[in-house]
């Protein structure tokens, strides 16, 4: 069994929506004083790599503290979409190409290699995202989730989240961004393992997010 972390490092300096606060860790104890070491962390429910609920847009909708915790485990595929270039979107032809494994997965994740920007200026541009017909082929295969490497779903012009409204509408499905290492994972179905922070009314959270590889 290998086990790949594919979960971005959280810290003072990561990166972070753009008109977002960055996360603060604050030494709150110490171990000259307090004979221990304890920190503050505060931070948005929408930091690093993290995963977004149906509640995130819409009020009624699902919570990830109301999902069952078989949700946030499940068949993975990555697929390759490396070619693609700035504002090009995600076909379904990338899906086609897998198409039998895509169909057995429960989470589709897509490696676009713009993690490679992470840290700079770049990674907040015209990165690649999704077309309809992919949200629709998620919301008609009732995939549990979605995953990229990429800071959103929709392009960071799109201030009305248009493919997230149509994901949330009416499925419980997850959205999953700022995956890291997806390259590292190969082109097999996997065990995929996504686990959000557990607090109350949750509209999203910070994950750790791993794939196992059976070898």
């Amino acid at each position: 069994m290998k086990v790949i972390d594919l979960t971005r490092t959280i810290s003072e300096s990561m990166p972070v929506y753009p008109g977002t606060e960055g996360p603060n860790l604050k030494v709150a104890n110490t171990y000259e004083k307090d004979g221990f070491k304890e920190t503050l962390i505060t931070m948005f429910s929408h930091t690093g790599t993290h995963m977004d609920a149906p509640v995130h847009l819409f009020s009624h909708r699902t919570t990830l503290d109301a999902f069952p915790i078989e949700q946030f485990v499940g068949k993975g595929i990555v697929i390759d979409c490396g070619d693609l270039r700035e504002g090009q979107r995600i076909t379904m032809s990338y899906i086609d190409d897998v198409k039998e494994k895509a169909d057995q997965a429960e989470y589709i994740l897509f490696h676009t290699g713009w993690d490679k920007y992470w840290g700079t200026n770049s990674y907040f541009g015209e990165y690649p995202y999704i077309t309809e017909e992919v949200a629709e082929y998620l919301i008609r295969n009732n995939k549990k989730g979605i995953g990229l490497d990429v800071i959103g779903l929709d392009p960071i012009s799109d201030e009305n989240l248009t493919l997230h409204r149509k994901l949330f509408s009416e499925t419980d499905i997850v959205v999953i961004e700022n995956l890291a290492r997806l390259g590292d994972v190969g082109n097999e179905i996997f065990t995929f393992c996504a686990l959000p922070l557990k607090y109350e009314n949750a509209d999203g959270a910070p994950i750790r997010a791993v794939a196992i590889l059976n070898e």
